[in-house]
């Protein structure tokens, strides 16, 4: 008698666990672009398994669709993306998203195949930024602050080029999606590329970079979530897990200087 209570109590016991996992499981869906800034959330996703939340990963290769995506209901969250850029496509789209993190810096360089100093450009020569706005006003103030440029005194971080009231060198300023910049090596003299898409194709920031961003840069990449969800608990699970220790060791020995943890 006293055994089979025992073995009833055990499964009871059992049965309650297996409905609490069940209930403690979750699956979410989080953009990213692909390379760092995807496998950052590789590492994430680990963790997160080990507590019971699926992390599927979706990968893109334009900044342009994680936000739409998200907006839509085809993802739960993003990572890919700095503060000043999300807060230009909910200024300029109305998008009803939020940051609820910080994740990490990836310093913005310009590279060259053709010149191997920044004082070497020559009069005329081109030079590729981002087109969009909060990518291409951080180019435009880093070449301001290198003296090749000079912008009016209240373009700020949406510079564009109708911004420049000063070209010495009558630098060709190309706009491109910042997915191509990579490829614009052959073809301009400088690009200004961002640090995940230089690390895709083996360039190390702090290594090949003519001139590399200040690791004070206020452009701290961000989870972001729906507006409207952005108190959901499993948010706050996916924030823990992606600012944890093992994660922040991850980012240090995988990128170096190239990626610096913004938590």
């Amino acid at each position: 008698m006293l055994a089979r209570l025992l073995r009833g109590s055990l499964l009871v016991a059992g049965l309650t666990a297996a409905l609490f996992g069940m209930a403690h499981a979750e699956t979410i869906k989080v953009g990213a672009t692909g390379g760092p800034h995807a496998e950052i959330l590789e590492q994430v996703a680990k963790l997160a398994a080990k507590d019971g939340l699926e992390i599927k990963i979706v990968e893109f290769d334009d900044y342009q669709l994680p936000n739409a995506a998200l907006v839509n209901g085809d993802l739960d969250a993003n990572s890919f993306q700095h503060q000043p850029f999300l807060d230009a496509q909910v200024k300029d789209r109305g998008y009803p998203l939020i940051s609820i993190a910080k994740t990490v810096i990836f310093p913005i360089g310009l590279y060259s195949k053709k010149i191997k100093s920044i004082t070497e450009l020559k009069d005329g020569d081109k030079v590729a930024i981002p087109n969009d706005p909060s990518n291409g006003g951080r180019v435009l103030l880093l070449l301001q602050d290198k003296g090749l440029l000079k912008l009016r005194p209240d373009a700020g971080v949406k510079a564009s080029p109708l911004d420049i009231v000063e070209n010495p060198k009558k630098l060709k300023i190309v706009e491109l999606p910042a997915a191509q910049l990579p490829r614009s090596l052959d073809d301009v003299t400088v690009a200004a590329i961002n640090g995940n898409y230089a690390m895709e194709i083996g360039l190390k920031p702090d290594r090949d970079a003519l001139v590399l961003e200040s690791p004070e840069s206020p452009y701290a990449n961000v989870i972001a979530v729906r507006t409207a969800e952005k108190d959901k608990p499993v948010f706050a699970r996916l924030v823990k897990y992606y600012q944890s220790p093992e994660v922040k060791a991850f980012i240090k020995e995988r990128f170096g200087a190239a990626a610096l943890p913004a938590f």
